[in-house]
């Protein structure tokens, strides 16, 4: 935020008013009412951003060419691009698999980079436009599902279960996918989107002032989203997540299955990361959410702070479930020598990833501004 004079601005978390002075460089500025970060200002964070978000592009595009993973295992070898990956996908049927990995992984990170430049060029010549109002709003509804690091991290998971069983070497568009992934992530550190929603704010409608009905329709979309992801969960723990074939012998793993094989094979931090994050974190989001929108029905202003923390958690650690969904979609594609070492999706992988995108729309539809009225104030 550079500018000179103090501002009146709006949380959008809590619809608090607030006061913002001039900040300095790594200052932060927060709501004293429910501690949401308003802004936070750097200098050159513009240019900063511009420059990650262009040199994530360029590492982008060098990790499709070369190869990402090659591997050696009873003689036969195989080599993947990241292109390949999909198609392998697409050709075993596995339609859902495919198109969620490429959108989350390609797709909408691409177009968050592109979205960052677009913002921070518009910021630096000072360039205010219904446009650029656009791309602000589809930015900020792309960034939660935009998720290279989750598939990174699912690589990685991959490679060690891979090296129970062959020889892996890893490629260029591997390490050009790794830059990619950190410079993605670094402009997160330069992006404020309060910053450009105050500075557009004469492009966007005033938020609508919350009524009985409108609180009604949020708790009711959030309870839905939520029975749907909690029944799912069910199949996505019976059912085999994948089915590996070797010498002509199948072999099904659930999510458990696999999470104590690796723990029996020693590999226990990558079975503590599986548990937690396909097993633990799904049920904990969908307690929290159920409680969060079971207290706007009760006056608990008490723990109003407490119920925000909770709120933030959520929003933060929902998307690394998809860890299990990428390791999958990684082992599928690469694992496919015939009789001799085959892995293929099992009918879990698509109930796990739906309860991962329900438990995340949940969250979003999730209204958390109820959570500073009183169960009376909703219903009045």
């Amino acid at each position: 935020m550079t500018t000179q004079q103090p501002i009146e601005v709006t949380c959008p978390q809590c619809h608090c008013t607030v006061a913002v002075p001039p900040l300095s460089h790594r200052q932060k500025a927060k709501c004293p009412r429910c501690q949401h970060t308003l802004f936070v200002y750097y200098k050159a964070q513009y240019e900063r951003l511009c420059a990650l978000a262009i040199s994530g592009l360029i590492f982008l595009f060098l990790a499709l060419p070369f190869n990402f993973l090659s591997f050696k295992a009873a003689g036969q070898s195989r080599t993947i691009h990241l292109a390949d990956g999909i198609s392998v996908m697409l050709e075993l049927d596995a339609y859902t698999l495919a198109i969620v990995t490429t959108i989350a992984t390609l797709v909408l990170p691409g177009l968050v980079l592109c979205g960052f430049i677009v913002l921070s060029i518009a910021r630096l010549i000072r360039h205010k436009s219904d446009f650029i109002a656009r791309v602000h709003r589809m930015v900020n509804i792309m960034l939660p599902w935009s998720m290279a690091e989750v598939f990174l991290v699912g690589t990685l998971v991959s490679l060690i279960k891979i090296t129970e069983q062959a020889d892996l070497s890893i490629g260029l568009s591997f390490y050009a996918f790794v830059l990619f992934t950190m410079c993605t992530s670094a402009c997160s550190l330069f992006y404020n989107s309060n910053d450009y929603l105050f500075w557009l704010n004469s492009y966007f409608p005033k938020p609508k002032p919350i009524t009985p009905q409108s609180a009604a329709f949020s708790i009711q979309r959030t309870w839905a989203l939520l029975l749907t992801a909690a029944l799912l969960y069910i199949p996505a723990n019976t059912y085999p997540i994948m089915r590996t074939e070797v010498f002509g012998s199948e072999e099904s793993n659930t999510i458990l299955g696999g999470v104590i094989r690796l723990w029996e094979s020693g590999s226990y931090p990558v079975a503590i990361i599986i548990l937690v994050a396909s097993v633990f974190i799904p049920i904990l989001k969908i307690f929290i959410i159920g409680w969060l929108t079971y207290t706007l029905n009760r006056d608990t202003t008490g723990t109003n702070e407490t119920r925000m923390k909770y709120y933030r958690f959520t929003a933060y650690i929902g998307r690394w479930s998809m860890v299990d969904v990428f390791v999958v979609a990684i082992l599928v594609s690469l694992l496919q020598t015939g009789n001799t070492l085959s892995v293929y999706p099992g009918a879990a992988a698509l109930a796990f990833c739906a309860v991962v995108l329900l438990t995340m729309l949940a969250g979003m539809t999730f209204d958390s501004r109820l959570i500073w009225l009183s169960g009376k104030k909703i219903h009045d």
